[in-house]
């Protein structure tokens, strides 16, 4: 049973999502290096939706490898990072690539070890569609941010799950463990009953992989239509909010 937050519930809990994570750290990153642009997007995407400036508070949530550490400081060098992950095995990780970031263990999705307020922003990429109590999630991240506080979030539509395990089967790579990706309908009805304001949403990387001048032309496409049915085939879907 998954651990009770008193808001709707998947049937695994956040301690399966830990021990999955776990069991692939040590192949975790050698399986990104050969998708990175892709991997990387998300990264690239966020940045200037985040919006930060000199001594922000930053939240990144869930960090695994910490590959955000980089692009964070890179796009502004005075930040307070926080970086925060379940996995012990992935922090050991991180700790070797990047032993100046600031790393958090947590033990549960909706129950996070921070004071009311603490962050300015709140990075936090697919990582919803991993957690036991994916409304209980978003309120702890609701509590944890500042009135106005700005979150940049992704995930996987559920439209991915056949796609995803297709993937998996042919080529392998470090899986996604405990999961359900979501319709982003669903997604914004859960932003709206933790809080957050949503401001913006975008489907991005329809064509994830192949030569580059392919995948832009699969950005093109989505950003020239825009059309909802269209958008939900982008492999990652991203929503901007505020919390009111």
């Amino acid at each position: 049973m998954a651990q009770s937050s008193g808001y709707p519930e998947h049937p695994w809990t956040d301690a399966d999502v830990a021990r999955h994570w776990d069991s692939v750290a040590s192949i975790y990153v050698d399986a990104n290096s050969g998708v990175s642009d892709t991997h990387d997007q998300r990264f690239v995407w966020s940045m200037p939706e985040l919006q930060l400036f000199p001594g922000c508070r930053v939240l990144n949530i869930s960090s695994r490898d910490c590959g955000a550490h980089s692009f964070l400081l890179r796009t502004c060098s005075s930040l307070n990072v926080t970086h925060a992950e379940i996995s012990s095995g992935l922090i050991s990780v991180a700790r070797k690539i990047h032993p100046d970031a600031q790393i958090c263990k947590i033990e549960q999705y909706d129950k996070l070890p921070f004071d009311s307020g603490s962050f300015d922003r709140i990075l936090t990429l697919e990582t919803l569609e991993h957690a036991a109590s994916p409304l209980g999630f978003l309120k702890e991240l609701y509590r944890v941010s500042v009135p106005g506080g700005r979150m940049v979030l992704s995930c996987p539509p559920a439209s991915c799950e056949w796609s995803y395990r297709f993937y998996t089967a042919v080529f392998g790579g470090h899986g996604e463990g405990p999961h359900r990706f979501p319709k982003s309908s669903e997604v914004k009805s859960w932003l709206a009953a933790t809080g957050w304001k949503l401001l913006k949403h975008e489907g991005t990387m329809l064509i994830p992989c192949g030569p580059r001048c392919v995948r832009q032309l699969g950005e093109k496409v989505l950003k020239y239509f825009s059309c909802p049915w269209l958008t939900e085939l982008g492999i990652r879907q991203f929503f901007v909010c505020v919390r009111q």
